[in-house]
């Protein structure tokens, strides 16, 4: 049995901004939450975008209502998922950073405090790796959340794997399925996808099928 990827609804995500952004404010005074929202979504709507758009935004944050329970600040973690790639050039490598960047700069005229900020900042800039320290639950629900995608069902993933590549789609085929492979490579040698026990135990095993299927095919597809 495969499952089918159903469109997610998007239009809620003001509504889940601004419930954030106040949050995370704790009660200090502040701008209209609406003009950041706007362009953030704006930005997550770049035409240049085919996976990393407003519906991936939308299933990191129920990813995140899923894992809150790790979290030591999951509004820190929610206001990290918003802005992790809101800077995306599928033509650069400094996207991360960029995206961090943007938070330190929009977060503090928003009304959020230094050291929240600074954390969320630190967030963006962990999944360049997906790798966070042992016992870093703020790090540890974000990358799961980020990295869930890969334990979707056959044809959720496989529409994942398509948007990917479409993304890339400026890049040779030859020299796309080689760095996709090595990316797939990474993953897998990773000790663990995921750092939640709650990812642990329901996306591990689903997720490494995957990655080492999507490898085998990229194999099976080059040139013979």
């Amino acid at each position: 049995m495969t499952d089918s990827p159903r469109p997610r609804d998007t239009r809620a995500l003001p509504d889940r901004w601004r419930d954030t952004l106040l949050a995370a404010r704790s009660g200090a005074p502040g701008p209209d939450p609406l003009p950041y929202a706007e362009n953030l979504l704006a930005r997550w709507a770049e035409p240049q975008r085919r996976y990393h758009t407003t519906a991936h935004l939308t299933a990191v944050l129920d990813r995140i209502d899923t894992l809150a329970g790790y979290a030591a600040d999951v509004h820190a973690v929610r206001l990290a998922a918003w802005f992790h790639d809101a800077v995306y050039r599928p033509d650069r490598t400094e996207n991360e950073e960029r995206s961090a960047a943007l938070a330190e700069r929009a977060l503090p005229e928003a009304g959020v405090a230094e050291a929240v900020t600074a954390e969320v900042a630190r967030l963006v800039r962990l999944t360049v790796t997906h790798d966070p320290a042992e016992g870093d639950g703020n790090g540890e629900v974000l990358c799961d959340a980020d990295l869930a995608v890969l334990a979707g069902g056959p044809d959720t993933y496989a529409a994942y794997a398509a948007q990917v590549g479409e993304e890339y789609g400026f890049v040779p085929d030859e020299a796309f399925r080689a760095g996709r492979a090595a990316v797939l490579r990474q993953l897998l040698a990773l000790p663990r996808l995921f750092r939640t026990p709650y990812g642990a135990a329901e996306w591990e095993a689903r997720a490494r099928h995957n990655l080492a299927t999507e490898l085998e095919l990229l194999g099976s597809s080059g040139p013979q």
